[in-house]
């Protein structure tokens, strides 16, 4: 006779049951360790993909150092376009997750000597290449600073015209609100901001959803559309 064991029993092979003990009576609880296991994989999988996809966008922001002149040539013309009829001299201008500085110094000709940019990034070495070019080509204008655009201290409230992000916020992983946050202290009442998000999920991190959240947090001056990836942006009044 064939023997067919029981649902419970066909279980407890494959799962590591807890037993309760009432009384004379003897119950046994399904164990959630592998329940637990698939979330916490599930966890992992979903953190992984976010390193992953700003190792990537990290890598085309800011590329190896000999890769940049030609990353630069690609984009720059477009993007300085866009910025250059609203940029004068001796404005300020914050330069957020610079990399090796391709802008800071195209930027720092426009504003001129009377003007100033923060060439800020997380990355050290971009950051003391930048302040070595600026000293050996005699550029004063620029103060090179290694950190997140989410904590700008650094800078006083309302004392920029020009914010130029570009990339930035894609490729944080962590903090975007906060680095908005900081750009809308440090902007002036009337100042202006260029936020660009490079790419698109799957390669950045922001999307169409936290774009617009981002944007209705600004009146919008030029752009704004996902498709485009970019916005001119000023500080709501009132």
């Amino acid at each position: 006779m064939l023997f067919v064991p029981k649902l419970p029993a066909v279980r407890r092979l494959f799962h590591k049951p807890t037993m309760l003990k009432l009384g004379n009576r003897v119950f046994f609880k399904e164990d959630n360790v592998s329940q637990d296991k698939a979330k916490t994989e599930g966890a992992a999988k979903i953190k992984s993909q976010k390193e992953s996809h700003a190792r990537r966008w990290a890598f085309l922001r800011r590329p190896p150092k000999f890769l940049d002149p030609i990353m630069s040539r690609i984009e720059s013309p477009k993007i300085l376009g866009l910025v250059r009829p609203y940029i004068k001299t001796g404005q300020v201008i914050a330069d957020l997750g610079c990399g090796w500085g391709s802008y800071t110094f195209a930027l720092a000709d426009l504003v001129g000597p009377q003007g100033k940019v923060y060439s800020v990034d997380l990355g050290k070495n971009c950051i003391q290449e930048i302040q070595k070019k600026a000293d050996k080509n005699g550029y004063s204008n620029i103060e090179a600073v290694a950190s997140t655009a989410a904590n700008l201290g650094f800078i006083e409230d309302r004392s920029v015209d020009f914010i130029f992000a570009n990339g930035l916020l894609c490729s944080m992983e962590n903090d975007r609100e906060s680095a908005v946050s900081e750009m809308k202290r440090v902007l002036k009442p009337r100042g202006l901001a260029y936020i660009s998000l490079g790419l698109a999920p799957p390669f950045g991190l922001v999307d169409e959803a936290e774009w617009g959240t981002i944007l209705n947090g600004f009146s919008i001056e030029d752009g704004g559309n996902f498709k485009d990836l970019w916005a001119l942006v000023s500080l709501k009044q009132g």
